[in-house]
């Protein structure tokens, strides 16, 4: 067991290039060392500095700037016998005053640097910066020797294809990109909702769905390989939508894909005329149906996919440095769990993701409101709602079945034990639906008066078409 971070999720690292028999010495030693203290996997781009010297690659999805929505104090999300590295990593910057250190949005790993030392690269790189740190100012200038020391590992670990920082980058564009862009600047109370894709082949059941919520909604969001089952893909369902005449959001989650293919799909989607994109980590592998597909750790995250994005349409340029003729069109979301981490953990989270490019949040379904509030508050203390459109998710519950399903097995999700009751005092199957609306208009209602929320977005799984009278009777008026 590492001293300082929990056990090792995968093994270490094995370099794409064999290097000479006494840098494999020197780079095994390191391991070793590196490995007894911090769990190392030598991914060659250490940022235990930013984590406060707990490793994040001993996160079972390798994440490098936050944990995702499913994480509790006790125990990780994939791997249930083990400690959540990144609550490991608030707590401890927490204690040791370095929480603002995590805003800072960290690369993803490069294939060619994986495996191999970094002592020895690190000492080369300080000898050729010319610009400290000096190790007698250590002594003679400690500030002096703090501010560079800070500005040398900043360089060390930003490399010059990614640039990333801890800075709120705003759009870099006037008019609004989409339908829905525009419905928020408006500054009314916006609804979307959720469509899922099918599982099959024919487009005719998004029609019809797209059908019951024309004149209702902003959009309809689709799902991309939700808890890592196969359907029609985002980016499919989301033409089909576009083309019956109501604006999608299309769904980007990481897991599945490389770098590389999340720039081409991006680019295609955008070639499409969609410009909604919702940017995701995406489920575990775990948590999709048998067999299960090699759990390799993501090779992006959702702060990552938002970052790359948010450069390829303000700068105009590819990971790699290519610059991009025809800058697509894009307006970023993604996702937050209020019920997940403590308040002030998730405002971080969600800082970093609005600082990384996302303009609007969409969030896990709400039920326990006062403990919302906790997190629109935590928010505001980071001045963010002046910053990100936010969308409070809603989930009208079909029946007391499906009460406790997401009471019990569904991860950041918080069900208040007064709302089970009711639903299972409820009746039939009519008078559980019957209840289940009425929750759900309760909810709208509070909701419609939050200051800071700009909207909701109903996930009304396969009951759709429930949301037209959701709309009615919640007195929004069509979008």
């Amino acid at each position: 067991m590492p001293v300082f971070s929990p056990r090792r999720y995968q093994p270490p690292f094995s370099p794409v290039q064999r290097d000479a028999a006494p840098m494999r010495a020197f780079t095994a030693a390191e391991r070793s060392i590196k490995g007894a203290l911090f769990g190392c996997r030598m991914c060659g781009n250490c940022i235990l500095q930013e984590t406060a010297f707990v490793c994040p690659m001993t996160c079972p999805k390798g994440l490098r700037n936050g944990l995702c929505g499913g994480a509790t104090p006790e125990r990780c999300e994939v791997d249930p016998t083990r400690p959540c590295t990144w609550y490991m990593i608030y707590d401890r910057a927490e204690r040791l005053g370095r929480e603002e250190k995590l805003l800072e949005i960290n690369a993803p790993l490069d294939g060619s640097r994986v495996g191999h030392e970094t002592w020895i690269d690190m000492l080369r790189k300080w000898r050729a910066w010319e610009m400290g740190p000096h190790p007698l100012e250590f002594f003679t200038d400690r500030a002096k020797f703090t501010q560079e020391w800070e500005a040398y590992f900043y360089k060390l670990r930003q490399p010059d294809w990614w640039q990333g920082d801890a800075q709120y980058h705003p759009p870099a564009y006037e008019k609004p990109i989409s339908q829905l862009e525009a419905h928020l600047r408006s500054g009314a109370f916006v609804a979307t909702a959720e469509i899922a894709p099918p599982l099959g082949a024919s487009g005719e059941i998004i029609k019809k769905k797209v059908g019951w919520l024309q004149g209702y909604v902003s959009a309809a969001n689709f799902t991309d390989n939700a808890s890592a089952s196969a359907r029609m893909n985002s980016m499919a369902s989301s033409k089909i939508c576009l083309d019956a005449g109501l604006e999608p959001v299309m769904q980007l989650q990481a897991r599945d894909r490389s770098r590389v293919v999340i720039e081409a799909d991006a680019m295609g989607a955008a070639g499409l005329g969609i410009h909604n994109l919702l940017c995701l980590s995406g489920d575990h592998h775990r948590f999709g149906p048998n067999p299960m597909s090699k759990p390799d750790q993501f090779d992006m995250d959702a702060v990552q996919v938002l970052w790359m994005l948010r450069r390829m349409r303000d700068e105009g340029i590819y990971l790699d440095g290519r610059a991009i003729k025809e800058r697509p069109q894009w307006f970023l979301g993604a996702a937050a769990s209020p019920f997940g981490a403590p308040p002030k953990f998730e405002a971080i989270r969600a800082e970093k993701k609005v600082n990384a490019g996302a303009q609007f949040i969409q969030t896990q379904p709400i039920f326990d409101y006062d403990r919302f509030l906790d997190w629109m508050e935590a928010l505001d203390k980071r001045n963010l709602h002046d910053k990100v459109y936010i969308l409070a998710g809603l989930i009208p519950l079909k029946s007391a079945r499906a009460a406790h399903f997401m009471a019990d097995e569904v991860p950041g999700v918080v069900l208040p034990a007064e709302i089970v009751k009711r639903m299972d005092a409820a009746g039939d199957k009519e008078g559980q639906q019957e209840e289940g609306v009425t929750i759900a208009l309760e909810l709208i209602e509070k909701l419609r008066r939050t200051p800071g929320l700009n909207g909701m977005h109903i996930m009304a799984v396969h009951w759709e078409e429930i949301v037209p009278r959701l709309i009615e009777e919640s007195r929004i008026g069509s979008q």
